[in-house]
C-alpha cells in the first residue's frame, strides 16, 4: 500500500489508526440502511448518512476472491509468491495477505480470521488473514 503513510483522510482515520483498531477489537461503521463501511468513515459511502453506529467485526469471514502474487512491489519483493485475498465480513469487505495457506489450497468460501502483523513491510502494520 504505497502512499498511505500518515495520510489523514477527511472521511476517516489514518491507515495506521484503523489497523491499530483492527488489532485491538475490529469494528466497522453501519448506517441506518445497513450499509457497512470498512475502513470506517464519517459518512456512509453508499447513501451519505452521517448517523453511523459502530459494530463489531465478525470473528471470521469468507474468502470472496484471491490471487497469488509472483511479481511484487519493493516492500513485498522478499515474500513472493504470496496470496492476497478479499474477504467478506458481514456487510463489509477487507483486503489483506493470506498466511499459513498455499495458493493451491485456497478456495472461494474458505473461512478465515483477520489478524495484524505489527512489523509488516516498511515496519508498518499489515492486515493478514489466517485459516479459521
Amino acid at each position: 500500500m504505497s502512499g498511505t503513510e500518515g495520510v489523514d483522510r477527511p472521511d476517516g482515520p489514518t491507515y495506521e489508526e484503523w489497523v491499530a483498531a483492527l488489532d485491538r477489537n475490529g469494528f466497522y461503521l453501519e448506517c441506518a440502511n445497513g450499509h457497512g463501511s470498512l475502513p470506517p468513515r464519517r459518512v456512509c459511502p453508499e447513501c451519505g448518512d452521517t448517523d453511523l453506529t459502530q459494530r463489531s467485526l465478525p470473528g471470521t469471514g469468507t474468502v470472496a476472491t484471491f490471487s497469488e502474487v509472483h511479481v511484487a512491489g519493493p516492500a513485498f519483493a522478499g515474500e513472493t509468491p504470496y496470496v492476497t485475498a478479499v474477504v467478506d465480513f458481514g456487510p463489509v469487505r477487507l483486503t489483506g495477505v493470506l498466511r499459513e495457506v498455499a495458493a493451491d489450497e485456497v478456495a472461494v468460501g474458505d473461512e478465515v480470521r483477520a489478524d495484524v502483523e505489527p512489523d509488516g513491510p516498511g515496519d508498518r502494520p499489515l492486515v493478514v488473514f489466517r485459516p479459521a
